[in-house]
């Protein structure tokens, strides 16, 4: 329940603030505090998560849009490693690419886009509510971003957080 108040808090939040000339954030200072607070979430299970976010690297998003989208991806990607994620920034035409891998066991193709949707789980038996990914894909669209879904070099999954750049 507290997650789908938080979902339609986020979308109501992002749809007021999307429209709000001048927001911008710098991703590497959202992107060191979540990774500092996974890293003592996930300590028990080892996972190493490593972070190479540009600190030159700015999007035209609110903060705490830009916190949620980031830390939905960082935490699934944590709740399906076997010990390693990794997230990077990159620049691509008038775009920041946020890219977080992990080498859990991937997503079949054929869900990808599924699970972007509102209520759908890739694992029914697993904890969450199916809301994670369509809160990034909802705030990533109201900014004029999107993401994607591929298979990531380290043998999991690879989220493709691409937003405008500031």
């Amino acid at each position: 329940m507290q997650r789908q108040v938080d979902y339609h808090l986020a979308h109501a939040r992002a749809a007021a603030s999307g429209k709000a000339l001048g927001a911008w954030c710098v991703i590497a200072e959202s992107a060191e505090g979540l990774v500092r607070t996974l890293r003592q979430l996930y300590a028990e299970r080892g996972i190493a998560i490593h972070s190479n976010i540009s600190g030159d690297h700015a999007v035209r998003a609110q903060r705490e849009d830009l916190e949620e989208m980031l830390g939905n991806l960082l935490d699934n990607a944590c709740k399906w490693a076997k010990s390693r994620v990794s997230t990077t920034s990159s620049e691509e035409a008038s775009n920041i690419v946020i890219t977080i891998d992990d080498d859990g066991p991937g997503l079949d193709p054929a869900m990808r886009d599924v699970v972007l949707k509102r209520g759908v789980r890739a694992d029914e038996a697993a904890p969450g509510s199916g809301l994670g990914l369509s809160i990034v894909r909802d705030l990533a669209e109201l900014y004029g971003g999107r993401i994607a879904l591929e298979s990531s070099p380290l043998g999991g999954l690879r989220a493709r957080l691409l937003l405008p750049k500031a």
